[in-house]
């Protein structure tokens, strides 16, 4: 059996399909680890969430910022409605896909490799045991009747630091942004989100999230996308697999059951012009 993490897919399904023939997935033995952003920019959305739930347990999807922005627009946010996702919202399993979307983690863990997946990153306070808590926080509330509740207030970056004292809709916030809009953070901790762009555009001060001293999950193997203008990246105990597919850079595939991993990769033509992201 092979475990691959697969980065950010953006609505690109036939790229997808050309990763899955080049890594020879083969649906009855391995499985597929998504880093989230399935959806948004790329020409078929729908045909991916379609593809990636038949899969059943085979694959694991961890929940990205344009993941709970199709949920945002599907739950009357349409203020930041984009066309990309509108085959998505007129689909006669929309229901169906977007329920299913909406049971999707914000964080996954194997024990056994520790290995977690998570789509943006950690901020430094958070251990294992924190970050698995605060992702089911808000996995509880996704899962729950209120959720439209916490979409309609999920735009902002504030606040940008962590205090186990924080409450409500602030809490679900903070958690929502560390784990789906990470890049960098400043030196004491914060989260920088403003803060888009690759290794060394950063402003004094503001430092890679997974390079925070004192980071308390750097002995965690940490698997993470997001963050296209890094590319694929390797260090500091952290695989960095967004590789800009949707951009016209490539759809990564990390092999996780043998170690080192062992990246794939496939070029991609490009849908959109690199934007904030």
């Amino acid at each position: 059996m092979a475990i691959y993490a697969i980065g950010d897919v953006q609505g690109c399904d036939a790229e997808l399909c050309r990763l899955l023939e080049h890594i020879a997935f083969d649906p009855t033995q391995d499985r597929l680890w998504f880093t989230g952003d399935l959806v948004n920019r790329g020409p078929d959305s729908l045909a991916v969430l379609r593809r990636v739930r038949a899969l059943g347990d085979r694959a694991v999807v961890v929940l990205g910022n344009h993941d709970l922005h199709l949920l945002a627009v599907a739950a009357g946010n349409l203020k930041h409605a984009d066309s990309s996702l509108q085959p998505i919202l007129r689909a006669p399993d929309c229901d169906d896909l977007l329920a299913w979307l909406r049971h999707r983690p914000l964080l996954h863990h194997d024990p056994d490799r520790n290995i977690t997946l998570v789509h943006a990153g950690l901020p430094p306070q958070w251990d294992l045991a924190q970050a698995q808590a605060c992702a089911q926080e808000l996995e509880a509330v996704l899962h729950s009747d209120g959720y439209p509740d916490f979409l309609r207030a999920m735009y902002s970056n504030e606040p940008a630091r962590w205090s186990p004292g924080l409450k409500g809709l602030d809490r679900l916030r903070f958690i929502a942004n560390s784990l789906t809009r990470l890049r960098f953070c400043t030196a004491d901790g914060g989260l920088a989100l403003k803060e888009k762009g690759p290794l060394g555009s950063q402003p004094p001060g503001v430092l890679p999230w997974f390079a925070v001293p004192g980071r308390r999950s750097q002995a965690l193997r940490i698997v993470f996308g997001h963050w296209s203008t890094l590319g694929y990246w390797s260090g500091a105990n952290v695989w960095a697999i967004d590789s800009g597919c949707v951009w016209g850079g490539a759809l990564t595939a990390l092999r996780l059951d043998c170690w080192p991993p062992c990246p794939l990769h496939i070029q991609c033509p490009g849908y959109a012009r690199p934007g904030a992201d």
